[in-house]
């Protein structure tokens, strides 16, 4: 079950998004894992701001956490609180580094070496704005295009939660007035509660401007068209993305056969969307979807795996593949 720390601070405020390629500092090295970890380690605690995407990996990790010996304990914190937690060594790892969206906002982190950046998770996703098909149709394929219909999107964009790098990044957008954009607002809401608009606005064939990403079971569902030109604000290639793993500083050096783990632990597009469409299609459990993905992808979990230990020090593979029931 997840579980809120009461002692975290009030949020920070967001930094702006920076255009792809802002650098964030060196991938972490991890040495090889030893025999046994302290037993501080056996303890994991890991952040989810909400976000599909990661309650699918952050399930996975706690699948094959609980099989090797250790307990994950996972918070739901906003992105610059899971920051603030990372630095104060209030949370060990983060799976939701996604960049270059999150650059600016974790580069002062990196700069001080108050948290590790130990490995990219993920190639491959895209982050921008979107429209639904129709709206495309219609003649709406860039960022450029939007003015021309604001009264047909009355003028709103909508964004995730208060305090995302990404809602900042629509707020500067807007502040800069680009593509004629300054009139517009931001309507700022969970993911769950973004995507309610946008079932509702594609029910009834409604015009909306809203943020989307992949991996994600949106990207079937309501049959979308990312918008281009966004470059300065979300990344060339529709904001093409990689999702990275962060820990807290010391963390690889401190519990060795964790950071192997996680730094062996890449994922995919297709992985993170079959978990995700079992969660919101089929109504599965998220830990019971991350269990039936694991189990259909054994050479996934035996690379993974590669060198890693139980907590105790015993076969991390075999004992994973016992419990999973993988052969």
């Amino acid at each position: 079950m997840k579980k809120r720390y009461t002692w975290l601070l009030s949020p920070l405020l967001s930094l702006l998004l920076a255009a792809a390629g802002a650098g964030i500092g060196a991938i972490a090295t991890v040495t090889p894992a030893a025999a046994a970890e302290p037993q501080s380690c056996t303890q994991v605690r890991m952040a989810d701001p909400g976000w599909t995407d990661i309650d699918a990996t952050n399930a996975m990790a706690g699948v094959l956490l609980k099989a090797l010996g250790y307990q994950q304990n996972v918070s739901n914190l906003s992105v610059p609180i899971t920051y603030q937690g990372l630095k104060k060594g209030q949370i060990d790892v983060f799976l939701g580094n996604w960049m270059p969206a999150q650059g600016p906002l974790v580069k002062p982190f990196v700069d001080e070496h108050s948290i590790d950046v130990l490995h990219a998770n993920l190639t491959n996703a895209k982050f921008t704005l979107a429209v639904p098909d129709y709206v495309a149709a219609a003649g709406i394929h860039s960022f450029a295009d939007l003015e021309k219909h604001a009264s047909q999107f009355d003028n709103k964009i909508y964004g995730i939660e208060p305090g995302a790098p990404a809602n900042q990044n629509i707020k500067k957008m807007i502040a800069d007035k680009a593509f004629g954009l300054g009139g517009w607002s931001i309507v700022e809401s969970s993911e769950t509660g973004m995507l309610t608009q946008v079932e509702r606005a594609a029910r009834d064939k409604k015009w909306i401007v809203f943020l989307a990403w992949e991996p994600h079971l949106m990207n079937t569902k309501f049959h979308l068209t990312y918008l281009s030109g966004g470059d300065t604000y979300f990344g060339p290639n529709y904001g093409g993305a990689t999702v990275n793993t962060v820990t807290r500083a010391g963390f690889a050096g401190q519990c060795t056969n964790l950071a192997r783990l996680f730094q062996q632990m890449t994922f995919n597009v297709d992985l993170e969307n079959q978990i995700i469409a079992n969660v919101l299609q089929n109504k599965v459990n998220v830990n019971t979807a991350a269990l039936h993905a694991l189990q259909g992808n054994p050479a996934l979990v035996s690379a993974w795996l590669k060198g890693v230990t139980t907590a105790s020090g015993a076969d991390g593979l075999q004992a994973v593949q016992t419990q999973l029931g993988i052969r």
